[in-house]
């Protein structure tokens, strides 16, 4: 069942002034549920729960700032369309030996509005009709129900009702029909429900306006401005992490900012055409995938998450290295969520942007290297070398020197021939420790012949060194 929310005008001074400044108009309160409506209000009638409240007397309903006031013939109703909630009632207990007794008990099990067998639990099963304009968020869905109603006792004919919504940077036409109605009797009425995805933030206008001809062929026109802010329901941040193999690890904190509770029901990043994306938001647990924020989604008011994300350049770019090292462009997030009896709401960030790394000329990154290896015995490993330069070929030279604890085997000062821009090739290295313990790979050197510059590459990895006797014992 839809509740509906009267928007009227609010702006109007004790004695019937206008405020300075106030062009647009409030939200009165509904009425409550038990209130009969006039019956020339066919809204009642049509949508079950959408009540009309009728302005204070002296206070008109409708301002035109084009044209003088005058009557019309037409009355224009705008409401906003919304969920009902649930009955929230206080419980109010004692214990039996206190004075009381079973009297409170007894009255809450005789309130029609509790719970049958659960009397304490404050959630009944009744709904409330929402008795306030209420908070629209961005990406949530705007609807609004709009009737013109013919109050007088001639027939009117050529009425055209349109409806714009207007925000800081343009104007949008919600109606659904451009065409206008040929004649509309008397205590009849024109229903239309407009809906609109919001996706700005701030200062929104709803600008209705009916145009229409009299009997006597006079042409009538009257507009209202209906004014409501749009809020920011979700606190993104986002995070970058650059690893040496290329990959792009994401986290993004979500903060609920509004009052009431959420449905997380997806949290996802479509990365940009050059990445594959993993999520590492959940975990194997016995061949199924579980959430690591476990079977239950909602996130409280206030409440902040993290998620993960894993992107890996793909192939046909992942060897181009000028390509890859210039990205900055990784995707954008897309997050749905839902709240109060199932209302849907979906934000998409604009996309992401990250710090591109700074490689140099050269970059020298591992491929492959162990993570436990014996004291003073060789072990190999795979070094991949770039060309970052787009314009520039290098000859390189690598030499090898040897700190107090890793020792290269091999020769040293070897030539490794030209590599052209943005291409690379893949070196094997062997090495060995005589020191135990967790032992940094240092001492690679690259000179560049033709610009006479050498590239120092130091603490690009840590290996651990065990004895071969605490290998045999375990």
């Amino acid at each position: 069942m839809l509740g509906g929310v009267v928007l009227s005008r609010s702006c109007w001074g004790p004695n019937g002034a206008l405020h300075a400044g106030k062009l647009t108009s409030g939200f009165s309160r509904t009425r409550s549920v038990g209130l009969k409506l006039r019956s020339r209000v066919a809204i009642g009638r049509r949508l079950a729960g959408v009540w009309a409240a009728k302005a204070p007397r002296g206070v008109p309903e409708t301002m035109d700032v084009n044209q003088p006031k005058q009557e019309h013939l037409l009355a224009l109703k705008v409401m906003r369309l919304t969920k009902p909630t649930l009955f929230t009632n206080i419980p109010v207990t004692c214990e039996e030996r206190d004075l009381p007794g079973e009297l409170f008990n007894q009255l809450m099990k005789d309130d029609p509005s509790t719970v049958k067998g659960a009397e304490t639990l404050m959630l009944g099963e009744m709904l409330t009709l929402p008795q306030n304009f209420g908070n629209i968020f961005l990406g949530e869905t705007f609807s609004s129900y709009i009737s013109v109603h013919n109050d007088s006792n001639q027939v009117v004919k050529d009425i055209l009702v349109k409806a714009d919504l207007q925000t800081s940077s343009q104007r949008l036409n919600l109606s659904a029909s451009s065409a206008a109605v040929a004649e509309l009797k008397s205590d009849c009425c024109i229903d239309d429900v407009i809906h609109h995805e919001v996706k700005e933030i701030g200062t929104h206008i709803l600008v209705c306006a009916v145009s229409y001809t009299t009997q006597t062929g006079e042409k009538m026109y009257f507009r209202k401005f209906f004014k409501f802010q749009v809020l920011k329901p979700l606190d993104v941040k986002t995070k970058f992490y650059n690893a040496e193999t290329d990959e792009v690890f994401l986290e993004a904190q979500i903060q609920n900012i509004t009052t009431s509770p959420m449905f997380m029901e997806k949290v996802s990043l479509e990365p940009s055409i050059m990445y594959n994306v993993a999520e590492l938001n959940t975990i194997n647990n016995a061949g199924e995938s579980v959430s690591t924020f476990g079977s239950r989604t909602y996130l409280q008011p206030m409440d902040t998450r993290q998620y993960l994300y894993c992107l890996k350049p793909k192939q046909e770019f992942a060897e181009k290295a000028g390509v890859i090292k210039g990205v900055t462009v990784i995707g954008k997030l897309d997050i749905v969520w839902k709240t109060n009896l199932g209302e849907r709401g979906r934000l998409q960030t604009s996309q992401l942007q990250r710090m591109a790394p700074g490689y140099g000329d050269v970059r020298l990154s591992l491929e492959t290297i162990p993570d436990t290896v014996n004291l003073e015995e060789p072990f190999d490993i795979t070094c991949k070398i770039t060309n970052c330069s787009s314009e520039r070929t290098m000859d390189l030279v690598l030499e090898m020197c040897n700190t107090n604890s890793i020792h290269w085997c091999g020769v040293s000062g070897r030539q490794l021939g030209k590599l052209h821009p943005s291409s690379s090739l893949h070196l094997a290295l062997t090495l060995l420790s005589s020191v135990q313990g967790l032992q940094s790979v240092s001492g690679l050197r690259l000179t560049d012949t033709f610009l006479k510059r050498t590239y120092e590459y130091d603490d690009i990895a840590q290996v651990c060194v065990i004895s071969s006797k605490v290998k045999e014992e375990h």
